[in-house]
C-alpha cells in the first residue's frame, strides 16, 4: 500500500503555540537547523490514546535543547499540555508524536545567536516500526562502516538531529545488502547499538547483557527493558562488549520507542535464537504500554 508523503496529509501540526493546517506547517530554506543540524526533537508512542512516557520524553527534549543551546520559550508542562491535544485534535488512538525544536532563519552563518528558537509537534496513526512478520522471525543486521563518534566530540547524550546522519547512511548501507537494519560499533570497536535502538544479549544463562551507554543514548524503551527484567529476576550486565562476544550468545533484541522490543535472528555472520525470554519481555512491555486498557 502506498503511504502518503508527509508533506501531503491533512489536519493540524502544533507550531509554536498554535494549531496550524498541517499543509502550512513550513519552514523557510534558510532555516538553521535545516544547515547547520542546530535541531533537536523526540519520537513518542500513543497506545490507546496516550502517550506512554510522556513526561520522560519532554524532559529529554529539554535536556537537549539545553545541551544544544537552545532555551525553549514554553515550559515542560506547556509542551506535555500541548502534545496531549494535538493528539485529540487528531484523533490519534495508536500513533506517533514528533516534538521537535529548532533554529530559524534569522541568521545565517555558524553564529546563530539571534536566530528564534521554534518549537513545534506533529503526531499521526502508526504501527510497527519494523515489519511485523520480521519481528515474530527475527530481523536481520548488518554490520555498519559507521562508528559511533568519541563522546568528546558530539553532544552524544542527546536526540539532536546531526547524529542521525550516520544511521540513515547504515541503515541505507544495509537496506542495499537485503537487511532490515545496521549494528554500529562504538569509537573504540565495541557494540553500541542499532540505527535507532538500543541492543541487549541473552546468554545461556537466565543474563542479559547490554552495553554501556557511555557513547550513544540510554533510551527510555531500554530502561524499562531493564527494570522489567530485574523484576522478573533476570541479572542485567551493562558493559562493553566485543563484536566476536556474539558467537557466545543465545538471543538478541532490540528496544527504542519506534522499535518496541524487536528479535534479532542474524548480525551479520552471527545468528540468534528468537527465544522464550525475548518473547516474555515484549509481552510484558506491551502489558506495560497498554496497562490502561488491561485494566
Amino acid at each position: 500500500m502506498e503511504t502518503i508523503p508527509y508533506d501531503k496529509r491533512s489536519g493540524k501540526i502544533w507550531f509554536n503555540g498554535e494549531n496550524v493546517d498541517w499543509r502550512s506547517a513550513q519552514i523557510h530554506l534558510l532555516s538553521h537547523g535545516l544547515h547547520y543540524a542546530s535541531c533537536v526533537f523526540e519520537g513518542e508512542r500513543v497506545y490507546d490514546g496516550e502517550i506512554f512516557k510522556l513526561e520522560e520524553h519532554t524532559e529529554r527534549l529539554f535536556y537537549s535543547a539545553k545541551r544544544m543551546g537552545m532555551d525553549i520559550s514554553y515550559t515542560k508542562e506547556q509542551i506535555n499540555d500541548a502534545s496531549k491535544q494535538i493528539i485529540a485534535v487528531q484523533k490519534v488512538k495508536n500513533g506517533y508524536v514528533r516534538p521537535v525544536v529548532w533554529r530559524g532563519s534569522e541568521m545565517m552563518a555558524i553564529s546563530a545567536q539571534k536566530n528564534k528558537i521554534n518549537v513545534a509537534i506533529a503526531t499521526w496513526e502508526w504501527g510497527s516500526y519494523f515489519d511485523p512478520k520480521l519481528k515474530l522471525e527475527g530481523i536481520r543486521l548488518d554490520i555498519s562502516s559507521w562508528r559511533r563518534p568519541s563522546p568528546q566530540s558530539v553532544p552524544w547524550d542527546t536526540k539532536a538531529s546531526g547524529l542521525y546522519m550516520i544511521c540513515t547512511l547504515s541503515k541505507h548501507e544495509a537496506e542495499r545488502k537485503g537487511y532490515t537494519d545496521s549494528l554500529m560499533l562504538d569509537h573504540e570497536g565495541n557494540i553500541a547499538e542499532a540505527t535507532g535502538a538500543n541492543i541487549f544479549f541473552k546468554n545461556n544463562e537466565k543474563e542479559l547483557h547490554t552495553p554501556t551507554p557511555d557513547s550513544f543514548l540510554d533510551g527510555i524503551t531500554r530502561r524499562c527493558i531493564i527494570e522489567i527484567a530485574k523484576s522478573k529476576g533476570i541479572k542485567v550486565i551493562e558493559r562493553k562488549i566485543k563484536p566476536e562476544e556474539m558467537k557466545n550468545f543465545k538471543g538478541c533484541f532490540l528496544t527504542g520507542t519506534a522499535a518496541e522490543v524487536t528479535p534479532v535472528s542474524q548480525i551479520g555472520d552471527f545468528k540468534f535464537e528468537v527465544c522464550n525470554l525475548v518473547r516474555d519481555l515484549s509481552d510484558s512491555y506491551q502489558s506495560l504500554v497498554r496497562k490502561k486498557t488491561a485494566a
